[in-house]
């Protein structure tokens, strides 16, 4: 018997593990091919890529829309689905159809590890599950900053332009910016993409712009104030999304891109 309790607080038990199991994001379907169950998935989000056999697997709709008869068609066991991702309206239609529904969170750099234990509990792929998370923690203490006794860097992280997103201080990459020796100008904001003010970034005064290699080239946006710090030190950092916006074990090298493209700019400061 598999019995194990979802984010919602939900509790879900399986008298054998699932064998037709759905992912309806990117991180999930890399998550349970990380902790083993990779054999026992049968449809995916259209933006799951990674790795190559997940391009194999049939498609059930994207972040916008699921299609329910393609779910149903292929007669899931198990659904595994981001609470912060998936559209609520398709979670509760799921349910509706009286689907098992794995519910999750994934907020912090500690969640992937979580999952990974939760997910390889839930696939009967405990051990797997519970060695690969031990593995991204190691990896992840290995990348830890030493103390620094200046002040962290200021960090503005641009999600996209129109509008102006970043995130907030809940988010995974705001525990990598602190790991880095850097903080997030907008640390104090909530949820995961909040939405900014381009006179709020100025007052803020970052001395470096990150973004993700999925949103636009943020430089031209900026160059037109001068006396932005990030701006009069030509301090722009563009990084692989994939690695940095997916809360999986490869999130551990986007941290590690994230630090060295920060170390420049570190140096700058410690210089002061």
């Amino acid at each position: 018997m598999i019995r194990v309790i979802d984010d919602t607080g939900q509790t879900l038990e399986f008298s054998r593990p699932p064998q037709r199991i759905i992912a309806l994001t990117p991180h999930l379907t890399e998550l349970l091919f990380a902790v083993g169950a990779g054999s026992q998935m049968v449809g995916v989000d259209s933006a799951s890529d990674y790795p190559r056999a997940a391009l194999k697997l049939p498609r059930v709709g994207d972040y916008s829309r699921i299609g329910f008869e393609r779910v149903l068609a292929l007669k899931p066991d198990l659904i595994v689905v981001w609470m912060d991702g998936n559209r609520a309206a398709d979670i509760h239609g799921l349910k509706k159809m009286g689907l098992p529904i794995l519910q999750t969170r994934a907020t912090q750099l500690s969640d992937v590890a979580r999952l990974l234990r939760l997910l390889g509990r839930a696939t009967g792929q405990g051990l797997t599950g519970e060695l690969a998370a031990r593995d991204f923690i190691a990896r992840l203490t290995a990348l830890q900053a030493p103390s620094m006794r200046r002040p962290p860097l200021r960090v503005f992280y641009q999600v996209w332009d129109r509008p102006l997103m970043t995130v907030g201080g809940t988010h995974w990459i705001s525990d990598a910016l602190t790991l880095c020796g850097a903080r997030n100008v907008f640390s104090d904001l909530h949820g995961l993409s909040p939405v900014v003010s381009q006179e709020a970034v100025l007052q803020r005064a970052p001395e470096v712009i990150v973004s993700g290699s999925d949103g636009p080239d943020m430089r031209a946006q900026w160059q037109r104030f001068p006396g932005l710090p990030a701006v009069r030190n030509g301090a722009f950092v563009r990084l692989n999304a994939d690695r940095l916006h997916r809360p999986t074990p490869r999130l551990v090298e986007g941290v590690a891109s994230l630090c060295h493209a920060l170390e420049p700019a570190l140096d700058r400061s410690s210089q002061r």
